[in-house]
């Protein structure tokens, strides 16, 4: 996909060398952009396999809301995100608790009954909300709203996360019946990272356009530090080397978001080069 393809070359011409909490000096570039179009087909990458079951058990991961990892784990023998789990598969507070559990505090006023009679006082009740849900809702019926935001960011809660959330934001927007997506990432892997979310994030549109009506409109990204570990070079060029294919074709069963299952997402014409090995930066 061409898209990806200039943004690893400008990454390699124009990054600098930055030193990280991994120990794996990275070439990095700040505030790099790029944008697909849902219509030209699914953005799975072609110049190297990407394990399209994967993408999508994170995705549906992520909408389950839980705060551990046994159901991506231990019942789909899928282990992307192994490395930052502990033994019991405890994550924190993250992607999955933010989406559909975002926590937070409501000034209520409560009555009880004191020396002096009823006397009314204000409370804060812990409350949870479902910004997926909301979203779709709005999308229903407000689909101009400019404010159909989901955050995965959370200040108060990062020192319960194993990992602070690197696509913090994303926002939907309808123009012309169309549904567009804009991800702002903090932090991006461009060699791991930045395809599987591509390919996440996109699925995640054109299954929501589905539940709401619309079409598959654009995808775009912004990564505040986009950057690329020094031992993903050599893999990267080797897919510089490479011409990519046609994208291939993603089949979503419309259903309820709570319902999606693995089987309702069909890919096909999906003819990618060999997979790349790349090393996971922990």
């Amino acid at each position: 996909m061409k898209a990806y393809l200039d943004l690893v070359n400008r990454i390699l011409e124009t990054g600098v060398r930055k030193t990280n909490r991994t120990g794996v000096d990275t070439i990095s570039s700040f505030a790099e952009f790029y944008r697909v179009d849902l219509a030209d087909g699914y953005p799975l990458l072609t110049t190297k396999k990407v394990p399209f079951r994967s993408v999508i058990l994170e995705l549906l991961w992520y909408l389950r809301g839980e705060d551990h990892i046994r159901w991506l784990r231990d019942e789909n023998d899928c282990h992307i995100w192994d490395a930052w789990a502990g033994d019991d598969g405890h994550v924190g507070p993250i992607y999955p608790v933010m989406w559909r559990r975002y926590p937070y505090f409501e000034e209520e006023e409560v009555s009880m009954e004191g020396d002096a009679g009823i006397v009314t006082k204000s409370a804060f009740n812990f409350k949870e909300f479902d910004q997926i849900a909301n979203a779709i809702r709005m999308l229903k019926d407000d689909p101009g709203s400019r404010r159909i935001v989901v955050s995965a960011w959370h200040p108060g809660l990062i020192k319960h996360m194993v990992l602070p959330p690197c696509h913090v934001m994303f926002v939907f927007n309808v123009s012309k019946d169309r549904l567009n997506c804009h991800l702002t990432q903090r932090s991006g892997d461009i060699a791991l990272g930045i395809p599987f979310n591509l390919a996440c994030y996109s699925a995640l549109t054109m299954a929501i356009a589905k539940l709401t009506g619309l079409e598959p409109g654009q995808f775009a990204h912004t990564i505040v530090d986009a950057h690329i570990y020094e031992n993903h070079i050599d893999g990267l060029l080797e897919q510089l080397s490479r011409k990519p294919g046609q994208l291939p074709d993603l089949e979503i069963n419309a259903r309820d978001i709570d319902e999606l299952t693995l089987d309702d997402f069909k890919l096909t014409n999906y003819h990618p080069h060999p997979k790349i090995p790349f090393e996971v930066a922990v």
